[in-house]
């Protein structure tokens, strides 16, 4: 059964945070809240915990998980950047967004997209969040908490723990999010492409819009 943590969304327990931080590292999954909707993250190095998300969101081997991470210089580990999507990024970050980059080296070839080498990466603009990357000390292997035949995302956490309590092992109680997913923009070509328009505003991403 999972355990159930109410979090505060401003000024988040720093004794919770170590608790669902030690459940993720010991190959658990946990339900927490962004600046969006409610995602299910899990250690990046856990195979066996990413299939179980699988499993939960019927989802079959072509899905892309997200690394979402701490800061831009932790983004930049996993991903190739140019000057001009750094600059994107720091104008848009942290934010409600998922950025599709080309990966590095270090992003697991499981996570990567199988022909384009690609990745996605976010930055939450959310304390919840932040605190859970801040302490875990690496990216929190994500996906957006939709559950099978639904189109939007769960964002209350009591429900989400009524229907989830036997598939995962915390859900991370920091009130209610937003019911739309990340605005989904791709920086792996020479122009920026917004292939879902989510929370994020697509403004900066239009042609007039980039230096």
């Amino acid at each position: 059964m999972a355990q159930y943590f109410q979090i505060h969304p401003d000024n988040p327990q720093s004794r919770l945070i170590h608790q669902a931080v030690q459940i993720v590292q010991q190959g658990g999954i946990v339900a927490y809240p962004t600046d969006s909707s409610y995602a299910l993250g899990c250690h990046i190095g856990d195979k066996a915990a990413m299939e179980r998300i699988r499993d939960i969101r019927q989802l079959d081997d072509k899905h892309s998980f997200t690394l979402v991470c701490r800061d831009l210089s932790e983004l930049a580990l996993y991903a190739k950047v140019s000057n001009a999507d750094y600059r994107l990024l720091k104008a848009n970050t942290p934010g409600a967004y998922t950025f599709i980059l080309l990966a590095t080296k270090e992003v697991p070839k499981r996570l990567q997209h199988a022909k384009r080498k690609t990745i996605g990466l976010r930055i939450p603009q959310h304390n919840i969040a932040a605190a859970l990357l801040e302490t875990l000390g690496e990216p929190l292997m994500s996906t957006t908490l939709i559950m099978p035949g639904e189109e939007l995302p769960m964002n209350d956490p009591h429900l989400i723990r009524e229907v989830l309590e036997h598939r995962i092992d915390a859900v991370i109680d920091g009130g209610f999010c937003s019911m739309e997913p990340t605005t989904v923009v791709h920086l792996e070509e020479d122009t920026p492409r917004v292939s879902r328009q989510g929370r994020g505003s697509n403004d900066p991403f239009m042609p007039h819009a980039v230096s």
